[in-house]
């Protein structure tokens, strides 16, 4: 590669090369892009002192003092620093990397300024190209390098060196498409030799997902004013993959001839995949304060075996938040029992909780345990604790205190070794004042406690609630519905949501089966979600008690139990239950609703 190129080729690349001085400067071996004065005004490559750079920042100053350690180990290899970032004069944002290269006995220091982090600032800094500024970085980069040809043409032998040091792939091809030069790196990211690559029309040997590959054929098409860096996935050696910048350069020699410059991005596409993942606690999804406050409750209750309390409206994922915290503790191994207290009788609840002895009463016909021994060493979760009768919770407040059960029909105790998670949707301090719930069974389980915002508290979250649910629906269906119309987003938004997030999921999946294309629409959505009424005002009573939901959803489901129960999340034998309390209540009786 002669001068000309490798000058070219430097220019392009956001990167600065300086030699360390035995006075603890540098000397500018390269032209300083506009960025690197914005980094370091003083710089200059007329400067026979060199340039300081150890008053350009902190994190350099610190990198500096590495650097010099490495080079006085005289042993060819490279040093690397990391990414940083610095603030210019102007208050523009640099994201920098360092490297401190020993070769062949010579010592430099490689400053470059990386590509953009995420798309959507990518996006943003490309709309903002001025066609004007960029002809004239460019005029003015020409004129530098006329200044600095003489120099480069010295070294250009060390700048290559250099340029096979950094991870950026070149690849050079003539007006056929046809490979004539790939640097190192692009050999190491294509997993191919040189001879397999040089000779051989680019869009065959380089494994490119078809529409990346359209996207650079349509690159190579286009005038050079209109090309932009965009972002391509290509399988690699291995089939490793590799997210990438591509950038598509004219010659500077023959314009018919292109240059590839490949920049990995690997790390920032791990870095954007990690950010995403705070969005989400094991299987809890969402980023509002609320949801991160409960993120940080489980996380600290998960460090100690004290008896949970989580508590909620139905559907706000109560379940989900006792295995986060059984899978974020030291029990995670062991088993997750998960029993809704609700879904059983009340002369069958004690057997299913304790176990029984064969032929402790009619249908017994064997030995059985019950959940708690079947969470032995785990975690049993106790859902719909407010359901459990009072004869039931005698027995369950001794087994919380001695740690240890009696089976049905049998009179000696088992000792058991299980941690309890309870949820409830009711307010239990009021049942503990109708007499419906025992005080010291209370405070035995509320020693720690997680309350669980609605979800219409935290509207924030839908979209991201929306986008897990689409993505769980394709992976079981195969249907590709990838998004969701603004429209359809503004009706989510504005539904009160009684079932919280089980009735967002529903609604959903519902919404996924009707659409006939890959972007779910506001008709798409059910009847009940699309015509319900505006959500009330700030100034609006929100509260509802359970007697009003219970009312609104048997009118929702035109007095259908089975929907309705559906719809608030609970069995029907509860619905049955509570409308009998409900019924007790309007006869003046003292009702368990």
């Amino acid at each position: 590669m002669n001068a000309r190129l490798a000058t070219h080729l430097f220019s392009f690349l956001d990167l600065v090369v300086l030699e360390p001085l035995e006075s603890g400067a540098f000397r500018l071996l390269t032209p300083a892009p506009d960025w690197f004065k914005k980094f370091c005004p003083e710089a200059s490559p007329e400067s026979e002192a060199g340039n300081r750079l150890d008053t350009a920042g902190a994190f350099l100053e610190h990198f500096l003092a590495e650097a010099g350690t490495f080079w006085s180990n005289r042993e060819s290899g490279r040093l690397r620093s990391g990414v940083w970032e610095e603030t210019g004069p102007d208050g523009t944002s640099l994201e920098l990397e360092a490297s401190a290269v020993c070769f062949e006995g010579r010592n430099l220091l490689l400053i470059e300024r990386l590509g953009i982090a995420f798309e959507e600032k990518r996006s943003l800094l490309q709309k903002g190209r001025d066609l004007r500024l960029a002809h004239h970085r460019l005029a003015r980069a020409e004129a530098k390098l006329q200044v600095t040809c003489d120099r480069i043409e010295k070294s250009h032998g060390d700048l290559l060196a250099v340029l096979n040091q950094l991870d950026l792939g070149v690849v050079l091809v003539d007006q056929k498409g046809t490979i004539a030069f790939v640097n190192h790196k692009a050999r190491e990211v294509f997993g191919k030799k040189p001879e397999e690559l040089t000779g051989e029309k680019w869009d065959r040997v380089f494994r490119f997902r078809d529409r990346d590959r359209k996207t650079l054929r349509e690159l190579l098409a286009v005038s050079a004013e209109k090309r932009q860096r965009v972002p391509v996935c290509l399988e690699g050696a291995h089939s490793k993959l590799y997210w990438l910048e591509a950038d598509v350069r004219d010659d500077p020699r023959d314009a018919q001839r292109k240059m590839f410059f490949f920049y990995d991005v690997s790390a920032v596409y791990d870095l954007r995949r990690l950010l995403d993942k705070q969005a989400q606690f094991h299987d809890l999804v969402g980023k509002s304060v609320s949801m991160r406050q409960v993120y940080e409750q489980i996380r600290q209750i998960a460090r100690v075996e004290s008896t949970v309390l989580i508590e909620g409206e139905t559907g706000t994922g109560k379940e989900l938040v006792a295995r986060a915290i059984h899978f974020s503790g030291p029990r995670k191994d062991r088993a997750f029992v998960a029993v809704n207290c609700a879904g059983f009788s009340e002369s069958l609840l004690a057997s299913q909780l304790f176990g029984h002895r064969r032929g402790s009463f009619t249908g017994a016909l064997a030995d059985q345990k019950g959940v708690f021994e079947a969470a032995e060493g785990g975690t049993l979760f106790l859902d719909e604790i407010g359901d459990v009768p009072l004869s039931t919770q005698t027995s369950m407040l001794r087994v919380l205190q001695e740690r240890e059960i009696t089976r049905v029909g049998e009179s000696l105790p088992r000792k058991v070794d299980v941690r309890v998670i309870t949820a409830t949707q009711r307010d239990l301090s009021e049942e503990v004042d109708k007499g419906a719930f025992r005080a010291d069974l209370l405070y035995r389980i509320r020693v720690a406690r997680i309350r669980l915002p609605r979800l219409r508290d935290r509207r924030e979250d839908i979209p991201l609630l929306v986008e897990r649910f689409l993505g769980e629906n394709r992976s079981v269906t195969g249907k590709p519905v990838e998004h969701i119309s603004p429209d359809a987003m503004r009706v989510l938004m504005n539904h009160d949501w009684p079932g919280n997030v089980r009735e967002l999921k529903s609604a959903v999946e519902s919404a996924a089966i009707r659409c006939a294309g890959p972007v779910i629409l506001a008709e798409d959505l059910p009847g009940e979600i699309l015509n319900s009424p505006a959500r009330p005002t700030a100034g609006s009573p929100d509260a509802r008690d359970e007697k009003q939901r219970i009312l609104e959803a048997l009118d929702r489901t035109k007095g259908n139990h089975t929907l309705a129960a559906r719809l608030l999340g609970i069995s029907r034998a509860t619905l049955y239950r509570r409308l009998s309390g409900l019924a007790g209540n309007a006869s003046g009786k003292k009702a368990s609703f």
